[in-house]
């Protein structure tokens, strides 16, 4: 194959690809495949943006350009698109975050924020009881995960940190575009009685009727964890729900 040809077979891989991809796709030992990758990329079809990833150029001396859910989808797999950048994608929040949340069960080292291409990603590891509900978009060519609506409220609700406090998941919740046995159904599913509990306290406070399907468990919830942990704690305690409800008291007025 001359570098054309290459090239051509590279681009049915979408507008990035990984190096195992591209010598699968090729057929090729990795010797030959690292003299392709350098010669192209030195022809400036390609761009390597990060460790054993390359993006295609198809006009040299362009800027590469990736969609950050792509982008996201290579840099962890398993993944999926989640919290804060599912929310928006599904336009339950009007929240842009500048940080792309994704989710894994893989347990790689991942930590903190990663900067890649001028994007940053936010790679969150759960439980892999936790790693369900997710829904397959296409997005460059390729198949992208993303955490389905109900899971993603669910996830939020788990941890409310990664989608910009339970304020997001309140107009989520109030935004409807979900189905309500589905939820309840995945907040079981987690494992964390604390979904449950906020799901619970923030339905019968919008009045959405979802409590009516949350049974709690003979004797009680034990403990009191915060209704928001992205607040500082204090505020009153709800002992029907079992959470220590740390927002202002005009919180639910500020919604309407």
């Amino acid at each position: 194959m001359n570098k054309m040809e290459v090239l051509k077979n590279l681009m049915k891989l979408g507008t990035a690809f990984t190096i195992q991809e591209a010598k699968e796709t090729l057929g090729v030992n990795s010797t030959l495949l690292k003299y392709y990758l350098q010669e192209l990329t030195r022809d400036g079809f390609l761009k390597r943006i990060y460790r054993g990833i390359y993006v295609i150029t198809p006009n040299p001396g362009e800027p590469p350009s990736i969609d950050p859910f792509l982008l996201a989808s290579l840099l962890v797999k398993p993944g999926a698109i989640a919290y804060w950048s599912a929310l928006n994608y599904y336009g339950l929040t009007e929240q842009i975050p500048d940080t792309t949340f994704v989710q894994t069960p893989r347990k790689r080292g991942y930590s903190g924020v990663t900067d890649v291409n001028g994007q940053r990603f936010k790679v969150v590891v759960v439980a892999p009881h936790k790693f369900f509900g997710l829904e397959n978009i296409k997005i460059g060519g390729r198949n992208i995960n993303v955490t389905e609506p109900e899971k993603t409220i669910i996830d939020c609700l788990d941890r409310p940190q990664y989608c910009g406090g339970i304020i997001e998941v309140i107009k989520a919740l109030k935004n409807g575009g979900y189905n309500k046995k589905t939820l309840i159904e995945y907040a079981k599913r987690m494992r964390n009685t604390t979904i449950l509990r906020r799901l619970g306290f923030v339905s019968e406070k919008l009045g959405l009727g979802l409590e009516e399907m949350i049974i709690p468990p003979e004797g009680g919830f034990k403990g009191f964890p915060l209704l928001d942990p992205t607040m500082p704690p204090g505020g009153r305690f709800d002992r029907k729900w079992g959470l220590r409800i740390n927002v202002p008291n005009d919180y639910w007025r500020n919604l309407e």
